[in-house]
């Protein structure tokens, strides 16, 4: 994109200034850290170990094979899991007021074949700022050409049916991720507003070096050190991650692709027509915010709001801020946008699939 995007009308944006102050203020209040506290790390523990554990168990070889395929698809779900609780809040600098700290627990994103740096930048930088704007935020963009969240989109015959076949789509998520997605990412020229036409030399070698271990661990190590036949070991790999990339790809799009959400387009001078905080309440949803489960596996991301206007808070705080933020929006006339159950924000995201598969 040639036009430089820019957030407008300033005149609203006391609402963040307001909510930011407040939500300050409950941290000095408790006197406690806006970074992980001990629930976070017990938790961080719990999946960091049970991937270790669930890998050790399918290389032991001490079960059948349709154990073992049990196995695999829990190991992508913990795969799934760790980048929600781990990773995320580590790469947004949220888990630990240390950047060391950040930036091992942010490798633990390479236990899901994905890349740090990479992500980085199409999630933190150009998700992160402009959310839900088409041809600007590539996490909208599930599939071009198969999968219509665009109104701007040219609407095919297919779309007709998207809101059944997008779902096995996203179970691809993770098996693009591994094989390509970090690949086209890295040696594109821009994403979204973002240059990326040189990388420093090290985040070569990580791409490459990490992507080579990855494969040894999750396709060569085990044939060699199992009794099975590549074919099955290809099956194990892919259903791990046909698990993971369902898991990663629901809990994301229910987030920012539910009905009540905008896809808002700038002006020809490249405006959005809001204060960048009031973006992003028209622009995002959160789910099941009362649902402890939730919370423990979605890692705050069923708070998405909550989320994207704090983003360096880490989501283990993130109940007791919703209240703040709910109220300040009320205060200021904005919309809170919310789906009181994970069931309810499916079948919403599925009939906003079926309304643009229909509507030009």
């Amino acid at each position: 994109m040639s036009t430089k995007l820019k957030f407008t009308n300033t005149a609203r944006s006391p609402f963040f200034s307001t909510v930011r102050q407040r939500v300050d203020a409950y941290f000095i209040e408790k006197a406690i850290s806006p970074h992980a506290n001990g629930a976070m790390w017990a938790k961080a523990l719990f999946f960091l170990i049970g991937y270790g554990l669930l890998y050790g168990l399918i290389l032991s070889g001490l079960f059948g094979v349709w154990t073992m395929l049990g196995l695999a698809i829990l190991l992508g779900v913990f795969a799934a899991c760790i980048g929600f609780n781990v990773s995320h809040d580590a790469l947004h600098g949220a888990f630990s007021r240390y950047g060391w700290v950040n930036r091992l627990l942010g490798g633990s994103f390479y236990l899901l074949g994905a890349n740090p740096y990479v992500w980085k930048i199409t999630h933190n930088i150009v998700h992160h700022t402009y959310t839900n704007i088409p041809g600007h935020d590539e996490d909208i963009e599930v599939a071009p050409g198969l999968v219509r969240l665009d109104r701007q989109d040219t609407l095919r015959p297919w779309h007709r049916y998207q809101q059944w076949y997008t779902f096995p789509l996203y179970a691809l998520a993770s098996l693009s991720w591994v094989f390509r997605k970090d690949y086209v990412k890295f040696f594109k020229s821009r994403i979204g507003q973002h240059e990326t036409s040189t990388h420093p030399r090290k985040e070569y070698v990580n791409l490459f070096f990490s992507k080579v271990l990855y494969y040894v661990f999750f396709l060569v190590l085990p044939f060699v050190v199992l009794s099975l036949t590549w074919w099955q070991i290809l099956i194990g790999f892919i259903v791990m991650h046909l698990a993971e990339g369902l898991v990663l790809g629901l809990v994301f799009q229910l987030a920012h692709a539910v009905e009540g959400t905008t896809f808002p387009l700038p002006d020809e001078q490249g405006n959005i027509q809001e204060a960048w905080a009031i973006h992003q309440l028209y622009t995002t949803a959160n789910f099941a915010p009362r649902s402890a489960l939730a919370a423990f596996i979605c890692g705050g991301l069923n708070r998405q709001i909550e989320h994207h206007l704090f983003p360096k808070v880490c989501h283990i705080h993130y109940p007791a801020i919703t209240a703040i933020v709910k109220r300040t929006a009320s205060e200021y006339g904005l919309p809170y946008l919310e789906n009181r159950s994970f069931g309810s924000a499916l079948y919403s995201h599925f009939r906003l699939l079926q309304t643009l598969g229909r509507v030009a």
